[in-house]
């Protein structure tokens, strides 16, 4: 778990370090789809804009190996799948890191499929239904493992509730044209700070 932990922090600084540099000599990076998401008082959208930035040379490089996005959509399900399993035998550590990868999976697919051109109604339903099993095979990792510890136990499922419902009222406000308010915990937050 240090290793793992250290790793990242190293990885971070790194790459903190070089779009450090990137602001510098050309400015802030800015994505539409970013500022369309926004950020919160959980998670900045420069933070936001900054770690999209970062990922886009590992988006390029799927597309040169011709990786569709579905089949980073399906990889990013089997890591979320590996992530609960790992947790609910208490192995975090490896859960961590799979959730980790599912969670860049998570965000390359949809990079893949805008830089290529294919982005589809078909493949955005399929990453939201990839996301909600990934919840929740993560916090389902946690309900077993906390399954005789009353008080973790009932958190991991108001977590699970919570997670539901706030992906729910959204896809039902978009479909009945209603804008979703901007509050804290959208899949970025969720996916940040349970993985932490």
């Amino acid at each position: 778990d240090l290793i793992y932990t250290l790793a990242l922090l190293a990885v971070a600084v790194v790459v903190a370090g070089i779009y450090g540099l990137r602001v510098l000599t050309r400015g802030k990076a800015d994505f539409d789809r970013v500022n369309r998401q926004g950020g919160s008082a959980l998670l900045g959208k420069e933070l936001m804009q900054g770690a999209y930035w970062s990922l886009q040379p590992l988006a390029r490089l799927l597309i040169f190996l011709k990786i569709t996005p579905n089949m980073v959509s399906w990889a990013s399900f089997a890591f979320a799948l590996a992530t609960g399993a790992c947790l609910s035998v208490g192995h975090f550590g490896f859960g961590a890191v799979f959730a980790t990868i599912s969670a860049f999976l998570d965000t390359l697919d949809g990079m893949v499929a805008r830089l290529t051109g294919v982005a589809s109604d078909a493949g955005e339903i399929l990453d939201v239904t990839v996301d909600r099993y990934a919840e929740f095979f993560f916090l389902g990792g946690l309900i077993l493992y906390y399954r005789e510890i009353p008080v973790l136990l009932v958190v991991a499922l108001i977590a699970l509730m919570g997670s539901f419902m706030v992906s729910y009222s959204s896809a039902m406000a978009g479909a009945m044209s209603v804008t979703p308010p901007r509050g804290s915990m959208r899949r970025p937050e969720r996916a940040l700070y349970l993985t932490l």
